[in-house]
């Protein structure tokens, strides 16, 4: 079992910045692929960024997402970050991360094994 905490999350002007967190259980956080997803109200939940621990870390990003934000982690600290930079309305959003325990470094929702409860994300004009 898995548990993931996101924290981070609040109410930010267009072109803010924020930086979200998610604290991971397990003693083997260092081999999942963890990812970031959000979902708007109305919307379905999407892919916004993921990162891998081998291949020298490998991620991947939405493209509405790149330049903007960037996907990181601490294996140490069991945690995993998403900086987000440049804001706009359009991000509003509750964001999940996720994890995948079979370390693979994918956009789909549906690979992921374990979520968090989420965090608001708005973005105000």
């Amino acid at each position: 079992q898995v548990q993931l905490v996101e924290s981070g999350g609040g109410l930010v002007q267009t072109g803010g910045s924020l930086r979200l967190s998610c604290a991971a259980s397990g003693r083997t956080f260092s081999t999942y692929a963890m990812g970031w997803f959000r979902q708007a109200p109305g919307k379905e939940r999407e892919f916004v960024a993921a990162i891998i621990s081998w291949s020298g870390g490998t991620t991947s990003y939405a493209d509405s997402v790149k330049g903007r934000f960037t996907i990181s982690r601490d294996n140490a600290k069991n945690t995993v970050y998403l900086q987000m930079n440049s804001l706009k309305p359009e991000d509003t959003a509750v964001y999940y991360c996720a994890a995948e325990l079979s370390g693979m470094l994918t956009k789909l929702k549906s690979r992921y094994d374990y979520w968090g409860q989420g965090t608001q994300v708005t973005v105000s004009l």
